[in-house]
């Protein structure tokens, strides 16, 4: 089954449209800079409303690794997503500071960045297009011979991602932007988006 997670949830009402949904993962984005950001108080505020069988994702970009490790040793937060340049002394820092495991993501222009993506030390790794949250997806050729399971982001939407899940299979998909009207996550689409991953798993 292809793992499916939705991310930049920030109100009751995306969690409420979430537990209908069952994904795998919820994703919840410290990143201040970001449209979609939460603060540590929102994001455990919306946990307690989460149904326990979903996993939430934070999502860091070069933040402390202190900041990361309180909030997934708190129970706000289930797995740690790096999303900027974290290298790996920061992965081995991380990893003293709490066992929860580590997503890392990497943007994806080439053939380079897709085996440093398959020598990362985290325990998951996830393949985005540009800075992440863009809505546009990467050249899906550069992964033909990759071996290491990963989730899949960048430009999925309700209309691609059954395309994606057909021709790549990959552990999991990852979506933000192509679940959103005007900004903001539109339960409709997230519906439709769900139901697209789960119909191309019954072909």
């Amino acid at each position: 089954m292809t793992k499916i997670k939705l991310c930049g949830l920030s109100r009751p009402e995306d969690i409420q449209a979430a537990n209908a949904l069952q994904p795998a993962c919820v994703g919840f984005v410290f990143a201040p800079k970001s449209k979609r950001y939460v603060t540590p108080a929102q994001a455990a505020d919306l946990k307690r409303g989460l149904d326990p069988a979903i996993r939430a994702v934070g999502v860091f970009v070069n933040a402390p690794p202190e900041e990361a490790a309180a909030l997934a040793n708190e129970g706000v937060i289930d797995l740690i997503q790096l999303h900027g340049g974290e290298g790996e002394a920061y992965l081995q820092t991380l990893r003293a500071l709490t066992p929860k495991p580590i997503l890392q993501a990497f943007r994806v222009d080439t053939a380079a960045d897709v085996a440093a993506a398959e020598a990362s030390g985290a325990d998951l790794v996830l393949l985005d297009a540009g800075e992440g949250g863009t809505g546009e997806t990467f050249d899906w050729s550069l992964l033909a011979g990759i071996r290491r399971p990963y989730f899949l982001a960048g430009g999925l939407h309700p209309g691609n991602v059954g395309q994606a899940v057909r021709r790549l299979r990959p552990f999991g998909v990852d979506v933000s932007s192509g679940i959103e009207t005007d900004g903001k996550k539109d339960p409709a689409k997230m519906e439709a988006f769900v139901r697209a991953v789960r119909e191309e798993e019954m072909i």
